[in-house]
């Protein structure tokens, strides 16, 4: 998972977060970076990140554009979900994030028969670490639950290359078919 986020990063088709998560997104966490081409022809430093999701969306949304972009990411982030919590019911929906520190917030919309979040860190980096209600945990490699549609929470500082895995199921999005294997599965 993390060789495929590195790769969607470095050459610059990271997509642009949703004027919604924009708004949560600590502007100064922005790279300003100039961008460079590599021996390989690969763009470097060219995208600041973000957030975007895959999986399924209830309605009257349409489903991420990005898992027909991302079909490997799609199933690779749901297959890690299962190996990180087996015993988790599976999520329908996964937020990625790259280099964002949000500010405190909640999230929006209402869980559906998951009523926890999971996240985890992936990456090289220091800090990043997340609140949540004042309680702060290192996520970095370390998954866990919390409620983000009840518990306030933000990211802390950080330095280094930063992505944060989110997975959840929002109100409209209970059904097996719409959780996240199983839209991977139109896309193999």
């Amino acid at each position: 998972v993390l060789g495929l986020l590195r790769h969607i990063h470095r050459s610059g088709q990271w997509p642009t977060s949703h004027s919604g998560r924009r708004q949560l997104i600590i502007q100064s966490m922005r790279s300003k970076t100039t961008p460079t081409i590599s021996e390989a022809g690969e763009i470097e430093g060219s995208s600041t990140g973000g957030s975007f999701s895959l999986g399924s969306m209830p309605a009257p949304l349409s489903e991420p554009q990005n898992n027909k972009k991302f079909p490997k990411l799609l199933k690779a982030v749901f297959e890690l979900e299962r190996q990180l919590m087996p015993n988790r019911p599976p999520s329908s929906t996964i937020a990625i994030n790259c280099n964002a520190q949000f500010k405190p917030h909640r999230d929006s919309g209402a869980g559906a028969g998951q009523l926890q979040s999971m996240i985890v860190g992936l990456g090289d980096y220091v800090g990043g670490e997340l609140v949540v209600e004042s309680e702060v945990y290192d996520i970095q490699y370390m998954p866990m639950e919390f409620n983000g549609w009840k518990q306030r929470h933000w990211t802390l500082p950080f330095t280094g290359e930063r992505f944060s895995l989110v997975w959840f199921t929002p109100k409209g999005c209970e059904s097996v078919e719409a959780s996240g294997l199983e839209i991977a599965k139109k896309y193999q």
